[in-house]
């Protein structure tokens, strides 16, 4: 196996460095309201059902196909 790896140090100048920790101030929204879903979604046994008879039918087309 082989196992040629970078160095993890990387040699970076004084004033670069300063600028990528420089501190970033960002407002935050408060008075935003996220839009109430009126049903939740589930994910129950009909949809498994849907899902594997629509898999079903998919495979036999590209068999037929072939």
């Amino acid at each position: 196996m082989n196992s040629n790896v970078m160095p993890s140090i990387v040699q970076m100048e004084s004033d670069v460095l300063r600028k990528l920790v420089a501190e970033v101030r960002e407002t935050v929204a408060t008075d935003f309201k996220m839009a109430q879903a009126s049903r939740t979604t589930r994910f129950g046994v009909v949809d498994l059902w849907n899902i594997q008879r629509k898999m079903k039918s998919a495979s036999r087309l590209s068999k037929r196909t072939i």
